[in-house]
């Protein structure tokens, strides 16, 4: 072999070493990689048959959570709440009472209206903590399905609702709204219709004005507002509710 022959030969087996070494290191690196995702897949499949109540990490309570016992719809309840949850998501995510519903969680469109001690509140303003004591009643509370409050048939007698989303709210104010008009509490609209000087009459009246003023702070973004006018009126008038 002379010397060209050689240095052929000594290229050539070099060339093959570098062919294994690329081999041996591909086949190291995809086992590496295949291990982690092997490891992952027997994880998964074992995960569901262990019992997770075993497994899952113990949670303590906060320190500032405390009883709050709530009397919802004649029934007392106790809910472990921090003092910052409002009424209207101690009713519904404490109590599952989802008939108040969640609008504008500002105060202005009236969806969470519910009663407390017989006045109309937003629910969303105000604290679960500083209601305790207090009777709540909520859209749930006022009647059921086989015996309507005489406010629910009247809405549903007169089409006062096409979404519905805004009608707990509009129900619950519109029940306190008739016993404001029994009280003779005023409004604006009564001061307008009032006395010279400003003195309101000893009794209410009963107008499309007034129950106007006073459902104000209930929005319903689908414009029933003529039906309800006529539904609260009709219960007004018929000293049903």
């Amino acid at each position: 072999m002379n010397e060209e022959e050689a240095r052929s030969q000594e290229a050539t087996d070099e060339s093959a070493n570098i062919g294994v070494t690329r081999r041996r290191f591909l086949q190291t690196a995809s086992a590496a990689a295949a291990l982690p995702a092997a490891t992952l897949q027997a994880q998964t499949i074992v995960a569901p048959a262990t019992d997770a109540a075993s497994t899952a990490p113990t949670v303590a309570p906060s320190a500032t959570q405390r009883i709050v016992r709530l009397r919802v719809n004649r029934v007392v309840r106790e809910l472990r709440i921090e003092a910052r949850v409002t009424l209207l998501d101690a009713l519904r995510e404490g109590l599952a009472l989802t008939g108040t519903k969640k609008g504008c969680d500002r105060g202005q469109c009236g969806a969470c209206t519910v009663l407390v001690d017989g006045r109309r509140v937003n629910s969303c303003l105000t604290l679960a903590v500083m209601h305790e004591g207090s009777e709540i009643t909520t859209i749930e509370g006022l009647g059921t399905p086989e015996a309507l409050h005489p406010m629910q048939a009247a809405f549903i007698a007169r089409d006062a609702f096409q979404c519905g989303y805004c009608t707990p709210g509009q129900i619950c104010s519109a029940v306190a709204l008739v016993g404001e008009l029994k009280a003779g509490a005023l409004s604006a609209a009564t001061f307008e219709a009032g006395a010279p000087g400003g003195r309101a009459p000893r009794t209410v009246a009963i107008s499309d004005a007034e129950i106007r003023e006073r459902m104000s702070g209930n929005i319903c973004r689908c414009g029933a507002y003529s039906n309800i006018v006529d539904a609260v009126r009709a219960v007004a008038e018929g000293g049903s509710a």
